[in-house]
């Protein structure tokens, strides 16, 4: 029987687990891969209830995965941006967004991660399919796949 947590694992999977495991966390972590730093910006983006989202982005920015940082003093008012250990994530991401899109997207994925340098898709291991470079948040961008609602290969709108 699996526990509420996983304190007496010794586990670098279980532990990973207890920052990024529940379903909100990674979703918030992918958005702001996407560009998404504000309160608002999540909740309107994800539809979660307020009080979770506070939980999530409080247990992401203790872990370090993201940081608060004040963008307007009255009234006073953070945003989220991903730290580096966050920035680590990516890998992650985009590995688990290509086995969704081999796995659960019928029309074609939704979104095509291109490495900025030469504009290949990257694969679910991070590694441009153009120049074969292993390639990184910094120097990745995010388009509109063939299964999304939008104009495959256009770049999502920053966010409002």
């Amino acid at each position: 029987m699996l526990h509420r947590d996983y304190a007496d694992q010794n586990c670098s999977i279980a532990r990973a687990l207890e920052i990024v495991g529940e379903r909100w966390s990674l979703l918030i972590v992918r958005d702001a891969f996407l560009g998404v730093t504000r309160f608002d910006q999540f909740e309107r983006r994800l539809g979660v209830a307020p009080n979770t989202l506070t939980a999530r982005l409080r247990s992401l920015t203790d872990a370090g995965v993201l940081e608060r940082r004040r963008y307007n003093e009255r009234p006073q008012r953070y945003e989220y941006v991903l730290t580096p250990r966050g920035k680590d994530l990516f890998p992650a991401i985009v590995a688990i967004m290509r086995w969704g899109d081999v796995h659960q997207s019928t029309n074609g994925p939704p979104a095509v991660v291109r490495h900025i340098g030469c504009g290949g898709a990257l694969d679910a291991h991070a590694r441009c399919d153009e120049c074969g470079l292993i390639v990184n948040a910094d120097d990745a961008e995010w388009h509109y796949g063939p299964g999304s609602r939008h104009e495959p290969g256009l770049r999502p709108r920053p966010p409002m």
